[in-house]
């Protein structure tokens, strides 16, 4: 009885440590495919200690300049919440207290970036004068009873229920999950209850913090809508009506976050709402500036040893430009190509402070030797060398290894020199009419990457102009002085602005696969997806879709086949024709007929009606993407949309 009790019993064996499978780290992702896996740890390291220092000074970077605009909202709010409640004769001042306070921040079509911009706004609102802040998006608010049950969540942490929701039946019996009826009552009974217990608290406390006794108090509540123009126009109006009775009860705040005009509130709210809101406008620094400071807290300096080559800065810039004007995608940009850098250039082990890189330069393997011996940059600088000095570059490993500590020294010199000798010739050329050589810094940065800049016909010009408007006669002392003045800056600029590729081991901090970020970064949606429909091997690498040029194999998947019907109709396609002419194996892929029915059987009883099921399911998902769309001008007939393919 004992064994058969045994026998019949349950037993769980815990797997043993050795077999659990490892997770991969972020440094295994790195090293995972690098050219030179010895180094890989090691630029690894560079790479994180750099982008680490790279991201902390943007990050100071962008809280100085959001300061300044923070702080007036913060004072905005400091100064209307003091009016809460407080008697006074003043017309002006009781006719105010009966407004919403209401700061209209203007902060630009840069939206990916505005999330930062609220969330620091936020974290000071908390820490410096009120606990009460809830931010609201325009994509959770599409109907009054949502705006107003995310707004009492998220102040009162608790679930809120709608007249039209049904509550679940264990609601009513979970003590855990209580549930409060949304409405603007309940937030006032809420916040009655809290500041009595607030109040109660802090009067205890002898130390006071830097908050005033109003604030103590009567803590404002601050709701933060953080996409103005995206909200129901109605919605808002309706949210702002209701809050308008309970100002003197609550003592409620609003920050409009708004993208394109401070006109857009005339737009959305007419003035019998308009005028229930007491508003005031905040600008912020405009999205240009903010990536002129970046650029040249992390681009332009000689502190970051990694560079974009002109090609590479061209691209980020383009993107900023004509898709988003984010700064933080920007960032995001740099920070992919300062990844692609350490991850395909094997030299990227020198990319690091000078006294850091002169000690791994003496550490180089025989095959990182030979590596920077192949550098077009170092084999010019060879050439430039004498007969025995060109043998020594080329067969000694110790003598290399010397001299490239020698060219790193001129690398970090010719960048102290470069930006300092960039920044003379920006202010110089940047107050000209027309600007000759580019409005921003950024600009002229460009152009000396590309080419000499003294060669460029617009360079030519803060000189040859000059010279014609010199007269015949005795010049006066200023001339005499300014062209002493222009002749000085040209030496310079023509001794230090030379471009990086003229410099030996420049390789070692640029980055120059342009059309490698491009790609990452500026994709073509219409363009892969023609790719893929067309050339399914292209992204899938199956050996049963290799086709000749211009076929498709019957083993593709159904949309890439009418994709290809499709390319060989005109405007007009008439679908009943297709599907009537279809041949029966066409979709037929034998590996999907069910067990235990014969191929002959299923082929003639099931086949075409599959068949048609899946064309027609594969008609739908080419009108998804777009290439078709219907029409009303022919039954069963489909519009092309697109004409020519891959």
């Amino acid at each position: 009885e004992m064994t058969s009790s045994v026998s019949k019993g349950c037993f769980v064996f815990k797997p043993s440590a050795k077999k659990r499978r490892k997770t991969p780290t972020v440094e295994d992702y790195f090293t995972r495919g690098c050219e030179d896996t010895e180094n890989s740890k090691l630029r690894f390291r560079n790479c994180q200690t750099l982008w680490e220092k790279m991201n902390a000074d943007t990050e100071l970077l962008q809280d100085e300049l959001n300061r300044k605009i923070l702080d007036s909202l913060l004072a905005f709010i400091r100064k209307s919440v003091s009016t809460f409640q407080r008697g006074t004769d003043d017309w002006v001042s009781r006719m105010r207290a009966h407004e919403i306070p209401t700061a209209a921040l203007v902060l630009g079509v840069n939206v990916p970036d505005h999330d930062m911009t609220f969330q620091c706004l936020s974290d000071q609102l908390q820490q410096s004068v009120t606990p009460f802040v809830v931010s609201v998006q325009a994509t959770e608010c599409a109907a009054l009873n949502h705006m107003l049950q995310r707004v009492l969540e998220r102040l009162m942490g608790t679930s809120v229920s709608v007249d039209n929701e049904e509550e679940p039946e264990q609601c009513s019996t979970n003590v855990n999950q209580k549930r409060v009826h949304c409405s603007l009552i309940t937030l006032c009974n809420w916040y009655k209850t809290v500041t009595k217990v607030c109040t109660a608290s802090s009067t205890a406390r002898k130390k006071r913090t830097s908050v005033g006794k109003d604030m103590q108090q009567h803590p404002p509540i601050v709701v933060i809508f953080k996409d103005l123009e995206a909200f129901n126009p109605k919605v808002l109006q309706d949210f702002i009506l209701i809050c308008s009775r309970y100002v003197e009860q609550l003592p409620l705040m609003f920050v409009f976050g708004i993208a394109t005009s401070p006109s857009t509130i005339q737009h959305m709210l007419p003035h019998s709402v308009s005028s229930l809101l007491g508003i005031e406008l905040f600008q912020s620094l405009s999205c240009t500036q903010h990536l002129a400071s970046v650029i040249d807290k992390v681009i332009l300096t000689s502190q970051f040893p990694f560079k974009p080559n002109g090609k590479v800065l061209q691209v980020l810039v383009s993107i900023f430009l004509y898709h988003d004007f984010s700064v933080r995608n920007f960032i995001k940009g740099l920070q992919l190509a300062l990844l692609e850098h350490f991850h395909s250039q094997p030299l990227s082990v020198l990319c690091c402070k000078k006294e850091a890189a002169l000690v791994h330069a003496t550490e180089l393997s025989h095959r990182d030797v030979e590596r920077l011996q192949q550098l077009p940059s170092f084999m010019r600088y060879v050439e430039e060398q004498g007969p025995q000095e060109q043998v020594e570059l080329l067969t000694s490993v110790d003598h290399v290894k010397e001299v490239c500590q020698k060219l790193l020294k001129d690398l970090c010199k010719y960048h102290k020199n470069y930006y300092t000798t960039l920044r003379c010739l920006h202010i110089l050329t940047a107050s000209l009419p027309k600007y000759p050589l580019g409005k921003q810094i950024r600009e002229l940065h460009i152009s000396c990457l590309e080419k000499n800049v003294w060669e460029n016909d617009e360079y030519a010009c803060t000189l040859l102009e000059m010279k014609k408007s010199r007269r015949t006669k005795k010049m006066s002392q200023f001339e005499i002085l300014r062209d002493q003045a222009l002749e000085f800056i040209d030496s310079l600029v023509r001794s230090h602005l030379a471009p990086p590729e003229s410099q030996p081991l420049y390789e070692v901090c640029y980055y120059s696969s342009s059309a490698v970020l491009r790609r990452h970064l500026n994709a073509t949606p219409r363009t892969s997806i023609q790719t893929a429909l067309s050339n399914p091997y292209h992204y899938l690498k199956n050996e049963d879709l290799r086709a000749e040029d211009g076929t498709v194999s019957n083993a593709a998947p159904d949309i890439c086949i009418v994709y290809k019907l499709h390319l060989e109709c005109g405007r007009l396609i008439n679908l009943t024709l297709i599907s009537l002419h279809l041949p029966n194996d066409l979709f037929w892929k034998p590996s999907e007929i069910c067990l235990g029915t014969s191929i002959v059987t299923c082929f003639h009883k099931l086949n075409r009606n599959m068949c048609i099921a899946r064309f027609i399911q594969a008609v739908s998902e080419l009108e998804f993407l777009g290439f078709i769309k219907s029409t009303k001008q022919k039954t069963d007939h489909v519009s092309r949309l697109t004409w020519g393919g891959c």
